[in-house]
């Protein structure tokens, strides 16, 4: 009974994780693979052009314009160069590419995702 029930947990994890969604471009485990394959990071997936033109996030950001199905879709995507989104994003979907624009942010590529150290209590 049990194997049972963790077989199809097993193989609805699977599922899920392999299959791609209507309106997801990518796997989880795609996009896991993405920053060792490409030297990418996507930050926001299939966003508005409004929520893609937020300032708190790295200046290496991109703004990618596709069209899936007929849909305009957006991503915001981090790279150190445009070609990495480029080869990615053509990898992956072929001419459905638009355009890859700068993207609005303000923060430092170094610093972002970094936390300040505690600081110890002094007696």
């Amino acid at each position: 009974m049990q194997k049972n029930i963790q077989e199809r947990k097993m193989s609805t994890e699977k599922t899920k994780t392999s299959e791609k969604d209507e309106n997801e471009t990518w796997t989880v485990q795609e996009r896991e693979s993405l920053k060792s394959r490409y030297g990418c990071e996507i930050l926001k997936h299939n966003c508005t052009l409004e929520e893609a033109k937020v300032t708190d996030v790295p200046k290496d950001a991109y703004i990618v314009t596709y069209v899936v199905s007929g849909k305009v879709c957006y991503d915001l995507t981090r790279s150190g160069k445009r070609v990495n989104v480029f080869d990615m994003y053509y990898d992956s979907m072929g001419d459905a590419i638009q355009s890859i624009e700068w993207g609005c942010g303000k923060i430092n590529p170094k610093l972002w995702g970094y936390k300040a150290p505690e600081r110890k209590k002094r007696k």
